[in-house]
């Protein structure tokens, strides 16, 4: 429910405390199901794998990460934000390599400059109840660019913070890549009617780019 207090997010007692859209709100503490899929069980694997890996490094490579993760400021949490450690640039870095395969590495990656996205907007079709879900693209990135996408929402719904990731983004074939296959892989086909959040980062040497979103909403079979 929503309350009158100081800014507050986190654990207190049996309740946790969180800002939202309309001001600070308190609830019930409930323990999220933990289904162990594979898909979660690979995550926590390659995030305890790289954790791990930051002892086996040197110390002069501890040092850098320390470095250059001293001018990188984390993301902002009740209007603060501090520079990142070099465990969790570390981590960072490399969890976003071995999501694409790449190989991880132990001194600290040059930061990129990153190409304009070649995503360009989302489109949405419903031909005889088939829907197919699928983003225009121009031009060329040597990034890797990853896609996320949350479940299918209220069509009047215009704020979305559930994101999973579905992969990479597909062989663009005629200005357009088809991404109906990952996302049903994911949450099923959306109905007409639904509304779709894609979420789009490129990707380079473990460095990520800022997210870019669109939203569509499923239109009547035709």
């Amino acid at each position: 429910m929503k309350i009158l207090d100081i800014p507050q997010s986190g654990k207190i007692g049996v309740q946790v405390a969180a800002g939202g859209r309309y001001g600070q709100t308190r609830r019930i503490l409930a323990i999220p199901a933990n289904p162990r899929t594979a898909e979660q069980l690979n995550i926590r694997q390659m995030l305890g794998t790289t954790a791990h890996n930051w002892k086996t490094i040197t110390e002069n490579q501890r040092l850098a990460w320390n470095a250059a993760a001293n001018l990188i400021q984390s993301r902002s949490r009740l209007g603060q934000s501090g520079p990142l450690t070099g465990l969790q640039l570390y981590v960072r870095t490399n969890f976003n390599l071995s999501l694409v395969g790449e190989p991880t590495v132990a001194d600290v990656p040059a930061a990129p400059t990153f190409d304009t996205n070649v995503i360009q907007s989302l489109e949405l079709t419903n031909v005889t109840n088939v829907v197919a879900i699928k983003l225009v693209c121009s031009g060329s990135s040597d990034s890797f660019n990853l896609i996320w996408a949350s479940p299918p929402q209220s069509p009047g719904r215009y704020a979305v913070g559930n994101f999973n990731y579905l992969g990479e983004l597909p062989e663009v074939v005629a200005g357009k890549s088809d991404i109906t296959a990952l996302y049903a892989s994911k949450f099923g086909a959306p109905a007409a009617g639904q509304k779709v959040y894609i979420r789009s980062k490129q990707m380079e040497s473990g460095y990520e780019d800022l997210p870019h979103q669109w939203s569509g909403i499923v239109p009547a079979s035709s």
